[in-house]
């Protein structure tokens, strides 16, 4: 199976833009809610049912859409390292990803803590640059710089194996092999939260999501290579959607619930050697599982199409994920003496930052011939 002009995987970027969606909702859910970590809060007292939406949407978000994210991301990978080679997909990846890394940890977020946040922690541009800080300051782009390693890894095992590439597929991942997957990420992840929990990061990096996104990325690798997304049934796919949100949500709530979330707050779940922290990161590792398998199925069956407008959308998706983080700050920034109840002010910020920033995108962003090049 070769990715050509002729080949659109359609639905594959249906489900890209949806993701890239869901980041900017989940900053916007951290701006009300005070959950994760985000240049600016809103810092309101919540009720308790207010606390319980946001935790359940951003813990359940978070459990798999940048996971998926590097599924989608792998899944394209061989692809282009076929026709390029070593030497140009390297430099490829680098326009496509480094460069707008650089460019957030350069300006954009320089822009957001001086021109935006008004410069609380004096921010010395020089100094930031002279010392190396703004390699840990990709906000966002993590994501991209993440994508950046991977795939500099990738092409270095290619180049090393002769770029010799795997002829027997192999079958889609069946029951048994994905709880063995769901496993690996779960108790890996857990181990990693031994010393880095939830919260910590190196470089922006938080690695205790990382067996999760390295697995996946590799999964989207396999996945490419072995045609899993087209073997994949409708039906199979939707039992696993269907899982995830019965059981998984269950879940969620029996294992918030016996743990004492209510009671003493979320600490116990962000890692440690603790019963807490391991049942999340099985749960995490379940969701990511069952949600992928879901969504690839229903957006494969449902929306392998677009209209213009969603073209559009689909095309500016990247775009919105570079340069949504100081649009979004802008707005809420703008709005923060209007005194409303927090989860009723994410929703209505959520329909005015989301169309504000594919505008943006598509209007400004796009339109200026260097940055078309790598956005």
């Amino acid at each position: 199976m070769e990715i050509t002009k002729k080949t659109r995987y359609i639905y594959v970027d249906n489900l890209r833009l949806v993701m890239i969606v869901f980041v900017v909702m989940v900053h916007l859910a951290c701006t009300y809610s005070s959950i994760g970590s985000w240049y600016y809060y809103e810092k309101k007292t919540l009720d308790d049912l207010s606390l319980i939406l946001f935790a359940f949407f951003q813990s359940f978000s978070q459990a798999y859409f940048m996971g998926f994210l590097f599924l989608l991301a792998g899944f394209f990978v061989p692809a282009v390292y076929d026709k390029k080679g070593f030497g140009k997909f390297i430099k490829d990846r680098f326009i496509r990803l480094g460069i707008p890394t650089l460019i957030y940890m350069l300006i954009i977020h320089p822009f957001i803590i001086i021109i935006l946040l008004g410069n609380p922690w004096e921010f010395t541009y020089l100094k930031y640059i002279t010392s190396l800080t703004f390699i840990g300051e990709s906000g966002p782009l993590w994501f991209a710089f993440a994508l950046l390693i991977f795939t500099f890894v990738y092409g270095v095992i290619r180049l090393l194996l002769n770029n010799c590439r795997e002829r027997v597929e192999k079958a889609l991942p069946n029951l048994k092999l994905s709880i063995i997957i769901i496993l690996i990420i779960g108790i890996g992840s857990f181990l990693i939260r031994l010393i880095q929990p939830i919260g910590t990061s190196i470089m922006n990096m938080q690695l205790c999501f990382f067996t999760q996104y390295i697995v996946f990325f590799i999964g989207g690798i396999l996945a490419y290579r072995n045609k899993w997304f087209d073997k994949l049934t409708y039906s199979t796919g939707i039992n696993w959607l269907k899982a995830a949100l019965t059981i998984g949500i269950a879940t969620w709530i029996g294992i918030l619930m016996l743990g004492g979330a209510m009671t003493n707050g979320f600490d116990a779940f962000m890692g440690g050697l603790r019963w807490q922290s391991f049942a999340y990161t099985i749960w995490e590792a379940f969701i990511v599982v069952a949600m992928s398998f879901g969504l690839i199925a229903l957006f494969k069956e449902k929306w392998h199409h677009q209209n213009k407008i969603g073209k559009i959308l689909s095309d500016n998706a990247f775009g919105v994920y570079v340069f949504h983080a100081p649009i979004i700050i802008a707005i809420t920034i703008l709005f923060k003496s209007w005194s409303i109840l927090p989860i009723v002010k994410f929703f209505i910020m959520g329909i005015i930052c989301l169309p504000t920033c594919f505008l943006i995108s598509h209007l400004i962003i796009r339109r200026i011939p260097l940055l078309k090049k790598v956005i």
